[in-house]
């Protein structure tokens, strides 16, 4: 995404979200493009869990994110993006609220082996109008469902993009971030024309 500078040099900074279900890779993802050390609340997961969390998709995770994953990730020479991944469970789901204050737009993480697991994400964002796209995450590096045909699963709108990714992988993940954000603009110029 190359853009002329702004007119009057500054740089323009944007806050999105990171969601998904447990496990699905949010941390890794943010992890993965973030030009900063990440902060990271991963905390081990202990017997206090057991009948809480529900790991029997995920039997090799020992950690789970308890609060929110931070990064940050320079675009252009006048666009930083800041990351904020949320928690994946629904006993740290109070959190949301605070952390999409401010965003211009969110990325629901998808892993197509657990569909089930992001439809509270997607209703929260569709609730609160807030511009989202649904990011496939291709464990072992392969796509094992069509995009159309997960837009199909999920039943969201034609217009929400649908794009795969590697979580892993910090040119995969930053293409994520800026087709999030040219969705976004998109909306905007969009909108900007309807009032005009």
């Amino acid at each position: 995404m190359s853009r002329p500078p702004t007119p009057s040099g500054r740089v323009t900074s944007a806050k999105i979200v990171i969601a998904g279900g447990f496990g699905v890779g949010k941390t890794t993802l943010v992890g993965s493009v973030s030009e900063i050390t990440p902060l990271t609340t991963e905390a081990i997961m202990t017997s206090a869990s057991v009948g809480v969390d529900d790991n029997r998709q995920v039997p090799g995770k020992t950690t789970t994110t308890v609060a929110m994953d931070f990064g940050r990730i320079t675009i252009d020479r006048d666009l930083i993006l800041y990351l904020f991944g949320t928690p994946g469970q629904t006993r740290f789901w109070f959190m949301w609220d605070e952390l999409v204050r401010g965003a211009i737009g969110a990325v629901v993480l998808v892993d197509t082996r657990r569909l089930a697991d992001c439809f509270a994400a997607i209703d929260f964002f569709e609730h609160r109008r807030l511009p989202y796209l649904i990011a496939i995450n291709c464990f072992d590096g392969m796509q094992y469902h069509d995009p159309q045909d997960v837009r199909d699963a999920l039943a969201i709108s034609s217009d929400v993009p649908v794009v795969a990714c590697d979580a892993r992988n910090r040119e995969s993940t930053k293409h994520v971030l800026i087709s999030l954000v040219e969705y976004v603009l998109t909306m905007r110029r969009s909108r900007a024309v309807a009032r005009a």
